[in-house]
């Protein structure tokens, strides 16, 4: 089992360049990925982004690339009618204002403008994707690595969570017996009271059973415990169980609803307490699963 939030940074120094990847990510309901390189790297986009999701399933996941040179091969050019052009009008202007003009402020002011110097560089993309590859993988295996180890301590802790709901649902299955003979108490107390030895059996035992009808959480309890066992099955086999087990809950969160709904015991009643608390306590750690 993985957790959606994880965290992993590499840098690697050269004589010409430092290269640094740092990926991080949160909750999400879905895979939403954002990868930031440097412009001159776009076309390599798509290419981390298959690798991500080739292992991330959920999660809000934020790539950063960056590339730092040390040494540049750019050449530099000098549009040089260009700069004759700006430096005649400097000149033009400094003259009509009457304005004694300083050189070095002048090429100064004509080197500002521009198009009069620019820089030109090839960049060879797969050059760079070498470089990066290698930092690129050796960060995601921690990423990876991260998640996973969180994710082993959040299956222990929903396991013990679990367990305390199993214990809830054992006791809703020993009260059921409990429930209905003290219901058929209550009903052979009642009649005898008011009509004594008169009292009809067969009466007794048709508002019994209506009562049982209307109060019975024996349909609740055995799908409360199916229930139970399809989340051991998830956290067990399934790598990717969040969206899954958020739908278990959900059921679970239906069958004691309706427990409590029907429940006519203060000790039920407290149990079912505990039960929601419990499962509540899942589902908030069931939201950070991938």
């Amino acid at each position: 089992m993985t957790s959606m939030t994880g965290y992993a940074y590499e840098e690697v120094s050269s004589e010409s360049t430092v290269i640094s990847v740092e990926i991080k990510s949160v909750n999400s309901r879905f895979l939403d990925l954002f990868i930031a390189l440097p412009p001159f790297l776009n076309p390599l986009e798509m290419y981390y982004r298959n690798k991500i999701s080739s292992k991330v399933v959920r999660g809000k996941v934020d790539v950063y690339i960056r590339v730092k040179e040390l040494q540049s091969d750019a050449e530099i050019t000098v549009d040089e009618k260009l700069a004759a052009s700006y430096m005649e009008a400097i000149k033009k202007i400094a003259k009509a204002s009457d304005i004694k003009l300083n050189p070095d402020t002048a090429l100064t002011q004509v080197l500002a403008q521009p198009g009069v110097l620019n820089s030109n560089k090839t960049y060879d993309v797969e050059k760079y994707k070498a470089l990066i590859d290698p930092v690129f993988d050796k960060t995601f295996e921690k990423f990876c690595e991260d998640r996973k180890r969180e994710g082993e301590n959040m299956k222990a802790d929903l396991i013990n969570k679990l367990s305390r709901l199993e214990d809830c649902a054992s006791f809703f299955l020993e009260w059921q017996p409990k429930m209905e003979s003290i219901f058929k108490d209550q009903i052979t107390s009642k009649f005898n009271e008011l009509l004594g030895e008169h009292a009809d059996q067969n009466r007794i035992m048709t508002e019994t059973a209506a009562m049982l009808v209307k109060y019975t959480i024996n349909e609740e309890i055995v799908r409360l415990h199916s229930h139970i066992e399809a989340m051991k099955d998830e956290l067990k086999n399934n790598p990717t169980p969040g969206k899954k087990l958020d739908f278990i809950c959900q059921e679970m969160n239906r069958e004691i609803n309706t427990i409590g709904s029907k429940n006519q015991f203060a000790e039920v009643g407290a149990m079912v307490i505990t039960a929601k608390d419990s499962l509540e306590n899942i589902r908030e750690q069931a939201k950070n699963v991938e």
